[in-house]
């Protein structure tokens, strides 16, 4: 079991999707703001990138505003931004352009800092050759999940039909749902995908790495 996870790891490029409008915190680039004296994003990298062999943004705009991070920005492919979906279709094509050898994208949001470290190796142990999303308390989070390569002409399809919902995607594909458990932060138990979405949000998420540095 532990072999077969390392080789679908191995395969696996991971992608922080970044390119919404941070419409709930008021605009601007959410991964871009502080946390604990580090861009949000950062904490996302910390905790992402060690888990997939390469890691690249999708982000739309300037690329230059993620700089600092030293990662590739692929944006979306036709520049419209059409959500979650686009950008998994965007790293699917970067990765059959620069690494033949990749099958599967592990795809995060750029507003969760609180990453579980198994994150990347129960997803692929759970969806074989297929799906799985994460699941924290009985939500789903379809942004959170293993999507194999071979998937992109249906993704690309769906977004020719104006089918965004990356939820409904998953459905589709029968994606195998992972939970993942809460952590404890000082006293208080932390969902693993937590997301800094508003600026309420945000406080909570300093005031958490606050009490645990």
């Amino acid at each position: 079991m532990a072999a077969a996870r390392d080789r679908t790891e191995n395969r696996c490029l991971g992608v922080i999707l970044a390119g919404g409008a941070s419409r709930r915190m008021g605009g601007g680039d959410k991964a871009l703001a502080d946390l604990g004296g580090r861009p949000l994003l950062a904490h996302v990298i910390a905790r992402f990138q060690p888990q997939v062999t390469r890691l690249i943004l999708n982000a739309n705009g300037p690329p230059q505003r993620f700089s600092q991070f030293g990662l590739p920005v692929v944006p979306d492919l036709d520049g419209r931004a059409l959500g979650p979906l686009a950008g998994l279709l965007a790293a699917m094509e970067w990765a059959a352009r620069t690494d033949p050898a990749l099958t599967a994208i592990a795809a995060v949001t750029s507003d969760v800092p609180f990453l579980p470290p198994d994150l990347v190796s129960r997803l692929a142990v759970a969806a074989g050759s297929g799906v799985a999303i994460a699941v924290s308390s009985g939500r789903r989070h379809p942004t959170i999940g293993l999507w194999p390569l071979a998937l992109k002409a249906d993704i690309a399809a769906a977004l020719a039909r104006d089918d965004l919902s990356v939820n409904a995607f998953a459905s589709r594909h029968s994606a195998v749902e992972v939970s993942f458990p809460f952590s404890e932060t000082d006293g208080a138990m932390i969902d693993p995908f937590f997301n800094a979405n508003t600026p309420d949000d945000l406080a909570e998420a300093r005031r958490i790495v606050a009490h645990a540095m």
